[in-house]
C-alpha cells in the first residue's frame, strides 16, 4: 500500500510538525485538533516554521507555497474517510488517546492504517482498543519534528508485516530515518533520554547542584548540546512526568520513580517553555533559572 494522503490528529508542537513534514513530501494533509483555533494557530506555526526553512535556503518559495495548499483543516473526524493513514499526536495520556481512537475508528476506510505518536504508553494495549490493531503500530517522530531525522517504528503484538513496511516506506519518503524498537515502556530514546533527565532533576532536589550548574556540567563535560534541566523545559514537564510514571508503572522498579520536584513543578503549573515557566523563567528577554 502506498500512502498519498494523511490525517493529523493534535495540531500541537509535534502534530504541526508531522503535518509540516508530510505537506513537504507531497502528501495531503487534513490537520485536526479539540478546538479549530488551535489547529489554525498550528498551520501558523508551520507556516512560520517553513518561512524559516526558506530563508535558509533548505526549501524553496515554490515547495513552501505547494506544501500549504496541501493541508487542510478539518472540524469532524469524519473528513478522515478517504484517508490512507491517520497519525494521532495528541497529549501524552493514554485515556484521552482511547478515547480519540473510539471516535475515530468508524470513519476509516477499511485499508487505513492508524499510527500513534505516543513517546511511552505500549502500542499493543492502544492497538486493542481500536478495530484494527493488525494495522495499528507506533510512530514515534522526535520534537522538533522537521529537524529531527529520527522516527521510532514499534509494532504492537498484532501489527502484521504490510502494516510496517507501509509505514517505514512512508517514513523514508519523509526523508526521515527508521529505527525498529520493541513495544516495551518508552521505546528505545525515552527510555533512556528520561530517566537521565529525572536524574537531574533529583540532583537540583537534592542540592548537588542548582539549575545553572547541572546544565553546565553536562554540556561542557558530557558534550551535550542542551542541558538536562533546560532539554526537560523544551520537552514539556507534564510529559517528562507521564513518560516516568510509565516507565515505573510498567517496569516496576524503583530506579524510574519520578522525582517529586519534577510532580511539584507540573502541579505548579510551572511546564517549562509552553508555559512560560520550568526550570528556568521564559517571560524575559533570557531564560533565567527558576532555582
Amino acid at each position: 500500500m502506498e500512502i498519498q494522503s494523511i490525517g493529523v490528529i493534535g495540531a500541537g508542537a509535534m502534530g504541526s510538525g508531522i503535518a509540516h513534514v508530510c505537506a513537504l513530501s507531497g502528501l495531503d494533509v487534513k490537520l485536526i485538533d479539540a478546538e479549530r483555533e488551535r489547529a489554525e494557530k498550528g498551520l501558523e506555526t508551520i507556516t512560520k516554521n517553513m518561512e524559516r526553512q526558506v530563508r535558509r535556503g533548505l526549501i524553496n518559495q515554490d515547495a513552501m507555497d505547494a506544501g500549504l495548499k496541501r493541508i487542510e483543516i478539518i472540524d469532524d473526524f469524519s473528513a478522515f474517510s478517504d484517508s490512507d493513514c491517520v497519525i494521532e499526536a495528541a497529549v501524552e495520556n493514554e485515556a484521552v488517546k482511547k478515547e480519540i481512537f473510539a471516535k475515530l475508528v468508524p470513519h476509516l476506510k477499511p485499508e487505513a492504517i492508524l499510527c500513534s505518536n505516543t513517546s511511552s504508553i505500549p502500542i499493543t494495549r492502544l492497538g486493542a482498543s481500536t478495530d484494527r490493531p493488525e494495522k495499528f503500530m507506533g510512530m514515534h517522530f522526535m520534537n522538533p519534528v522537521p529537524v529531527m531525522k529520527l522516527v521510532e517504528l514499534i509494532r504492537g503484538l498484532a501489527t502484521d508485516q504490510e502494516t510496517f513496511d507501509t509505514i517505514r516506506d512512508l517514513t523514508i519518503r519523509l526523508e526521515k530515518q527508521p529505527a525498529n524498537a520493541e513495544d516495551f515502556p518508552a521505546f528505545i530514546v525515552n527510555r533512556i533520554l528520561l530517566p537521565m533527565i529525572n536524574e537531574a532533576v533529583y540532583a537540583l532536589y537534592e542540592g548537588v547542584g542548582n539549575v545553572e550548574s547541572i546544565d553546565t556540567a553536562m554540556k561542557l563535560g558530557a558534550n551535550h548540546p542542551m542541558g538536562p534541566l533546560e532539554l526537560a523545559d523544551f520537552i514539556g514537564l507534564d510529559v517528562c512526568l507521564s513518560v516516568m510514571q510509565v516507565l515505573y508503572e510498567g517496569l516496576a522498579d524503583s530506579k524510574y520513580r519520578p522525582c517529586p520536584l519534577l510532580a511539584k513543578y507540573v502541579e505548579a503549573g510551572w511546564l517549562g517553555r509552553k508555559s512560560g515557566k520550568g526550570f528556568y523563567d521564559y517571560t524575559g528577554d533570557e531564560p533565567v533559572p527558576t532555582r
